[in-house]
């Protein structure tokens, strides 16, 4: 067996070793989107099931994926042990066989669903139609590139590793990437932007939850981006590590979107409600409204005295209303 055989081989179980466990860790946040979503929050009932359709279908596409990984892995290394030439001989015979192209398109459909969801968080962090049109021009060229990628990988004599189906891969990756690191660009600089505002207004406790540096890594789906990055220079290259960073970025492209979707539930994500209604922006006198799922913006007190409602306004001049009632 090449050295070059044997690190992808070395990989691949690698690969498949950090799929389980990542696996373990989406079923813990899907559980906690299903319990979330069920449970709290009645009066959005609509977008909470709207969440729960969505993380299923995630859900049950890195299933198939980790899956065939398993199978495959269980193949090659135990059922046909002895395969002529063994593992490499295996790996080679059965590159394309029905359940890795299975695999590989449920792989392809989960990333795309993942762009999609951060081009619309994109969009709901800036309010702003026009600032996602050359992000969804990526995103609709992406798609048509991995259903070819798909197409032509699951041909009889095809191979995922070389030939056409390498190149469109580097191509449909490519434009992923191109998506992922834009709308990251476009969502951490509008939180940065903004936080100044938010902060002088509300005071940084308050704000924390929209614009902690937790908040940029988690609505800018960040890891999958970074993953992204390492896996399509790797395959770029025809590095043997790029199945193990493959395996990784499958994973990523998963509990992303998951991460973000949980924030939400919680109260601690970007709604439209928390980013501002003017589509010109902060300073041009937009309302933000910003909801903290731990406490109300109205402190009452415990016995008959005074209530004080604070309201944001950003733009040019920022106003606090007060009033006062009696409580009984």
């Amino acid at each position: 067996m090449s050295d070059s055989a044997s690190l992808f081989l070395h990989s691949f179980y690698l690969g498949n070793a950090f799929l389980f466990i990542l696996y373990g860790v989406e079923l813990v946040f899907y559980f906690a989107t299903l319990w979330i979503a069920l449970q709290k929050h009645e009066r959005r009932k609509t977008s909470n099931f709207v969440f729960v359709f969505f993380s299923t279908f995630l859900l049950v596409l890195v299933t198939i994926e980790v899956a065939t990984e398993g199978v495959f892995g269980e193949l090659m290394w135990i059922t046909d042990a002895n395969f002529p030439g063994g593992a490499e001989g295996f790996l080679g015979a059965n590159v394309n066989v029905w359940y890795q192209t299975l695999g590989s398109a449920a792989s392809l459909v989960l990333t795309v669903c993942s762009d999609w969801l951060l081009i619309w968080r994109c969009y709901v962090i800036w309010n702003n139609w026009r600032v996602i049109i050359f992000p969804s021009i990526l995103g609709l060229a992406s798609t048509v590139v991995g259903v070819l990628v798909c197409f032509y990988s699951s041909r009889p004599d095809a191979d995922f590793f070389a030939g056409l189906s390498a190149k469109l891969e580097i191509g449909f990756r490519s434009l992923v990437l191109a998506i992922n690191f834009l709308v990251t660009f476009l969502i951490c600089g509008r939180i940065m932007y903004v936080s100044k505002e938010v902060k002088q207004s509300l005071g940084k406790e308050a704000a924390r939850p929209y614009t902690s540096i937790v908040a940029m890594i988690v609505e800018s789906a960040l890891p999958y981006t970074v993953v992204g990055i390492m896996y399509i220079i790797s395959f770029g290259l025809n590095s043997p590590l790029s199945i193990l960073f493959l395996s990784i970025y499958a994973m990523a492209s998963c509990i992303s979107p998951q991460m973000i979707m949980l924030r939400v539930l919680l109260g601690q994500g970007w709604t439209r409600d928390t980013a501002t209604r003017s589509a010109g922006g902060p300073r041009a006198g937009g309302t933000m409204q910003f909801a903290t799922p731990t406490h109300s913006m109205t402190d009452y007190t415990t016995s008959s005295g005074p209530t004080m409602t604070t309201y944001l306004s950003i733009g040019k001049e920022k106003t606090v209303g007060i009033t006062t009632e009696t409580l009984v």
